[in-house]
């Protein structure tokens, strides 16, 4: 993978940072790109609905951004993507700007005037936070992008000769199981129009209004049909596109396009639009989104050792605030998951919860960095209680993918309530209460026998220890608002993980509802959710037990034992056994930094008094598995849980166990970091010697108060003051 420096960058870098600085300048969001990072490059703004940005493929594994850094032309431009999952969906309301050029398909890659899409150079070839832009070599088009948060800009600059086009398709992903359409002309300059489509997403309709700067005429046609409209001003079908013509004789060699996006309606979208980007003025709506970026970068403040490093912090930064997204029209009304429009009260409501990933780290920052945001993204978890009787695994634009496995939602909710976060405290209890007391996704095994069995469900294991997790979490919280009833018996629940723990192999192990061992037992058989694990095996899974690392460390046999095993992980060969999933990736060892599962497990050195081994291996891990170029980072971003990982670490500090209220203290990368905490104070965290050489730490000091250096608590940063962290030689 990426190493980010040599010595000759960390010695001639010295960043001034400023009060308010043009962080912005640092992000690079082409980051993730290539590999299997699965982040996009396009224009969008902190947390927007609209993420504007060009498709180079749909189909495949590497297209659930739609956008891959080996790709070498461009289908169009589409308004909705998703960073870094590893499954793909949206790429909705597709512009692909042409000249003199007929095709309705999107073409074949690699063949120019096979269809409507065109090369491009990388080279030619830029994106920044807020804006996009590329040169299309087949029309010598250059393509610019900016955002608000539901409105979508282009700017499209054609060359002087040839007829300028624009190309509306409704259908361009071949991948979704079914999609249908419409585009209905409401003037010379303005069309409305809808797409549903089912994929990942069941029922996901986009509705949008768009407004050209220039006056044209079209042809709208449906080639389900292959009937072709040259008057008609509406088509509807399953595979609608739109044809618009402009006469640069008259006109000039510019076209703006101004695409507002609902979930509501054609009416809700036209609002959006009006209320957002009343103005034709491209690089004013840059320049706000620019501002709204560094607006929100400048949260955390940092002076690291190299311009690498600066890049890789606040592009991991900025990845953590491209979702969950704004899921709410300017009127306030939004789609419900039980398919109604509701109207959100004093709170705003999101879409795109991959709480199986980002329960881990992404919210535990948010929690310091964006307080009234996480209240937010709590009610709106409480809405999907409220409105479909259950919290969602993996939300999706008002659908639950029901995709992975735990109860993730609630680590997100307690974790908030517990840190003073203002939250519905009673719907909340009811929901994470019911959560738990279900008897579906083995569940019921689960209750009854205290661990969820292999010979009923092929992930027994990975949910075995992840409902004992949840299960604690509720424990905490029952035991805040005095339930001790319930205290009681989910703290009963949270021991299930010794269920599956093989004291003679030393691993978390497949079991039988009988209570025997499954057979065949091989700790390094990573065969896909066939083996007994999520994405993983029993070398990842077996430290999943954030909640009771002392019982864990007990089965072991002590200390000594649980840290020989911990060094055993780093010092495996990297080879697996069995069909391995694509997630398990960013190996040192069976240590597998690209999923989620192992992203605590450095931090638990800790706990058995080797803190030096958790520094050497987070900062192993943060110069191995992250870069400043489109290979910088080691797996699927999902939702900015990898960026989320090394920011967090990069401060020093990271949160085990959700729920718990402290975070483990590491190596920190920063020279100085200054978080500004929304009451207006700061915490700022310090490092005392060359961090660009050394990562050991020999004393930490919490406002001038030497600390054990293993943990602090959240309300010591939201308190405000100084963490300073000092180095020894390694």
């Amino acid at each position: 993978m990426v190493r980010l420096l040599t010595l000759a960058l960390i010695l001639a870098f010295t960043p001034v940072v400023s009060a308010d600085d043009d962080f912005a300048r640092f992000v690079n969001p082409f980051v993730g790109t290539a590999e299997h990072g699965h982040t996009f490059p396009g224009a969008t703004v902190p947390f927007g609905m609209v993420q504007l940005s060009p498709d180079t493929r749909t189909d495949g594994w590497d297209a659930a951004s739609l956008y891959h850094d080996s790709d070498r032309d461009i289908i169009g431009f589409s308004h909705t993507h998703l960073s870094g999952t590893g499954v793909g969906d949206y790429g909705d309301v597709l512009l692909m700007p042409t000249i003199d050029d007929g095709h309705r398909e999107p073409g074949t890659p690699g063949v120019p005037g096979s269809g409507y899409r065109s090369s491009f150079l990388k080279s030619e070839e830029a994106a920044s936070p807020g804006y996009y832009r590329v040169r299309l070599r087949d029309y010598d088009v250059l393509a610019e992008l900016t955002a608000t948060t539901r409105v979508g800009v282009h700017r499209y600059t054609f060359p002087e000769t040839g007829e300028a086009r624009i190309m509306l398709d409704l259908r361009h992903r071949r991948g979704e199981q079914s999609s249908s359409g419409a585009i209905t002309v409401l003037s010379r300059t303005e069309i409305q129009g809808s797409r549903v489509s089912r994929g990942w997403a069941e029922d996901q309709p986009v509705f949008f209004h768009a407004e050209f700067s220039e006056p044209f005429t079209y042809q709208l046609v449906d080639l389900a049909q292959r009937r072709r409209h040259r008057s008609g001003p509406r088509v509807a079908g399953e595979d609608v596109r739109g044809m618009f013509f402009f006469d640069q004789r008259r006109h000039g060699r510019q076209v703006l396009v101004k695409v507002g996006i609902s979930a509501v309606s054609m009416e809700a979208a036209r609002e959006n639009l009006r209320a957002e980007v009343d103005h034709w003025d491209f690089d004013r709506v840059h320049r706000e989104a620019r501002a709204r970026w560094n607006a929100e970068l400048n949260k955390i403040a940092v002076d690291m050792s190299s311009e690498a490093r600066m890049t890789v912090f606040y592009t991991a930064l900025y990845h953590a605030m491209l979702a969950p997204n704004m899921f709410m029209d300017v009127d306030r009304g939004y789609r419900g998951i039980d398919g109604r429009r509701h109207v959100a009260g004093t709170s705003s409501n999101y879409t795109v919860f991959s709480l199986w990933d980002t329960f881990r780290a992404l919210h535990p920052l948010l929690t310091i960095t964006h307080r009234a945001l996480t209240a937010d993204l709590v009610e709106t978890l409480l809405g999907h209680f409220r409105h479909g009787g259950a919290l969602p695994l993996w939300e999706l634009w008002a659908n639950d993918t029901k995709t992975m496995i735990g109860n993730p939602a609630v680590p997100v909710i307690v974790d908030a309530m517990l840190k003073g976060i203002p939250v519905d405290t009673a719907t909340a209890y009811d929901a994470v209460r019911h959560s738990a007391m279900q008897d579906d996704r083995g569940l019921g095994d689960y209750k009854r026998l205290g661990y969820v069995p292999s010979d009923a469900d092929p992930e027994s294991v990975s949910k075995t220890l992840e409902y004992a997790y949840a299960d604690w979490v509720i424990a905490q919280l029952a035991a805040d608002l005095g339930q001790d009833a319930d205290y009681a018996y989910f703290s009963g629940r949270a021991e299930s993980y010794r269920n599956v723990f093989d004291l003679e192999t030393g691993f978390m192990r497949p079991r039988e509802a009988s209570g025997r061992w499954a057979p065949d037992f091989d700790p390094l058989n990573s065969a896909h959710r066939t083996n007994g694990y999520t994405e993983g095996n029993a070398w990842q899974y077996t430290w999943f037990v954030p909640h009771d690392v002392a019982g864990l460390v007990q089965l072991f046999g002590g200390p000594d034992a649980f840290e020989q095993k911990l060094d055993g992980l780093f010092a495996l060969d990297t080879a697996v056994a069995g069909e391995r999933s694509p997630d398990i990736s960013g190996l040192i060892g069976q240590y597998a930094h690209g999923n989620e599962p192992s992203h605590h497990i450095a931090y638990l050195y800790n706990y058995v008094g080797a803190p030096h081994k958790t520094q050497d291996r987070v900062r192993q891990i943060m110069d191995e598995m992250y870069g400043p170029d489109a290979d910088g980072l080691s797996g699927n971003d999902d939702s900015g849980q990898l960026s989320a990982w090394f920011v967090l670490s990069s401060l020093g500090l990271y949160q085990v166990a959700p729920g718990d209220g402290r975070f483990a203290l590491g190596s920190p990368l920063v020279r100085e970091a200054t978080i500004r905490l929304e009451d207006g104070g700061t915490f700022v965290i310090r490092t005392e010697g060359d961090v660009a050489n050394q990562h050991r730490v020999a004393r930490v000091r919490l406002n001038n108060r030497l600390i054990d250096g293993l943990s602090i608590a959240y309300t010591d940063v939201m308190a405000g003051g100084e963490l300073v962290f000092e180095l020894e030689s390694n």
